[in-house]
């Protein structure tokens, strides 16, 4: 009965190692989602092998350059020897960020990917840099059909989206970019996303009506369904509508909540033409005191809510839709205190805190090669 106590004695400073150096990467019970936080100085890279039997991959820590591996990025130019280890893996959804990344060793890892079931790839907080291989003749790279990108800088400039889309499948759906750095494409250089449904430019504050011109390019996006614009510094619909005409861009759902809206109530300001396939308009938290003129004349959704109408809209003023939402407007709760009093006046979402640092891509190709490269 006296071992009990000593053995718990014995295992004290063990517990209390563990307490200060926790294991960087976490497995749920499932074995469905590996969390990797490599925030050390010197990290282990092979602990990410625990997340190489997940679906849901995401791998942050430090801030690290990756700059030491680019000839790892070497052994990827047949990544045939790599095909039947990356077709073994679950991973569905990635994510990898806060690193400084060698474009080669980015298009590198995509390579390999294309061998992988990977659906969903989310980049955030990353740097690239250097210049990128030659396109490849044909799509080497995953059959993603979701792509995210936050707070990603690029070497390329303007061209960084032309210089990426070789290394994906054509069949990517969904495309969000926020927190950019440029989103002036080289649309000559840009190729055709005949898939792309759902393209997303929110938190961009500073693109503005001529940034999204540039942004859209001409018959590029053409099954474009929905169309986000949250947060993106834009002044009025009219100008939204001639960059969408511009564009040649037909989209079903548009929201431009979250922008500053309120001069397009001028009723001398000039209309706006929508869109003819418009069904779904989101005008939330954009400071407007009245209903804008030449609103579609028939919606399925309209989204006013949060904005400054001190009385309701006049049916002559509004579209016939099906599905109005007005809420948290004064002229319905007159005497209660606005929470979010500075988004309706600015129309701008305050900034995201950035996401925790991570490594990123180095974590990525330690799953991938299935070799201590890495140790």
């Amino acid at each position: 009965m006296e071992r009990a106590p000593c053995l718990l004695l014995l295992l004290v400073p063990l517990l209390r190692v563990s307490a200060a150096t926790p294991e960087p990467c976490e497995v749920d019970d499932e074995d469905v989602r590996c969390a990797c936080n490599f925030s050390g100085s010197q990290p282990d890279w092979s602990e990410a092998f625990q997340c190489i039997g997940s679906v849901e991959v995401e791998i942050r820590g430090g801030g690290h350059s990756l700059e030491p591996f680019l000839k790892s990025a070497e052994g990827y130019a047949d990544p045939r020897k790599y095909a039947d280890t990356v077709k073994a893996l679950r991973v569905r959804r990635l994510t990898v960020g806060a690193a400084r990344v060698p474009a080669r060793l980015l298009i590198g890892v995509l390579r390999v990917l294309g061998y992988s079931r990977l659906k969903e790839l989310t980049l955030e907080d990353l740097e690239v840099t250097g210049t990128t291989p030659p396109p490849p003749l044909e799509a080497a790279g995953p059959a993603l059909t979701t792509l995210r990108l936050r707070n990603v800088s690029w070497t390329a400039g303007g061209s960084w989206l032309a210089e990426l889309q070789p290394w994906l499948k054509p069949g990517l759906k969904v495309l969000n970019v926020a927190d950019a750095q440029s989103l002036v494409f080289s649309c000559e250089q840009v190729r055709t996303f005949p898939a792309l449904t759902t393209l997303d430019l929110s938190d961009n504050p500073g693109l503005g009506e001529r940034g999204l011109t540039a942004a859209l390019c001409p018959h590029k996006f053409p099954a474009l369904q929905n169309l986000a614009l949250r947060n993106t510094g834009m002044q009025t619909p009219r100008a939204v509508c001639a960059a969408l005409a511009a564009a040649g861009v037909q989209p079903h759902r548009l929201d431009l909540s979250h922008n500053s809206l309120s001069a397009t109530a001028n009723p001398s300001a000039a209309g706006c033409i929508w869109p003819s396939t418009l069904n779904s308009l989101n005008l939330s938290f954009a400071g407007l005191q009245q209903v804008p003129k030449g609103l579609p004349a028939k919606l399925s959704v309209l989204d006013l809510s949060y904005n400054r109408l001190n009385r309701e809209p006049r049916p002559e003023e509004l579209p016939q839709v099906d599905n109005l939402t007005l809420d948290g407007n004064p002229f319905l709760v007159p005497e209660a205190p606005k929470p979010q009093e500075h988004s309706m006046n600015s129309g701008v979402v305050p900034a995201r805190a950035p996401s925790p640092l991570s490594v990123g891509m180095s974590g990525t190709l330690v799953l991938l090669q299935g070799v201590r490269a890495f140790a």
